[in-house]
């Protein structure tokens, strides 16, 4: 999203970024971008939480209309089940992928390596 978002940017439409992975977001150099420390894909609020996602969006209309330069606002929320998903992130409990699903992830990329070799893509 964070490229789509430059690219409209570039050809005269504002966009504002709502995001979870501040890092990745901000290395891709978006205009404007309301950060909400929660697990990814929640970074408009918490499910069923109405009052709390009306708010972080009405924080992205604030930015649309203030913002001149790229910026960052960070949301005052924080997850109601507290820090713990933090550290369970891509470890052994809560891994990115597992035993065929990693596999078929692996020889994707590795067909992807031996295409851009080949000058493919």
């Amino acid at each position: 999203m964070s490229l789509v978002s430059r690219y409209l940017e570039a050809n005269g439409i504002p966009t504002v970024v709502f995001g979870t992975a501040r890092d990745i977001v901000e290395s891709c150099g978006v205009a404007r971008f309301v950060f909400t420390d929660f697990p990814l894909g929640n970074p408009c609020g918490e499910s069923f939480d109405t009052d709390q996602q009306a708010e972080i969006v009405e924080l992205g209309f604030q930015q649309l209309e203030k913002a001149s330069g790229p910026t960052t606002v960070e949301t005052a929320y924080e997850w109601r089940g507290g820090d713990e998903w933090k550290a369970k992130i891509f470890t052994e409990e809560q891994p990115f992928l597992e035993g065929e699903a990693y596999d078929n992830w692996m020889a994707a990329k590795e067909r992807y390596r031996q295409k851009k070799a080949a000058g493919e893509v």
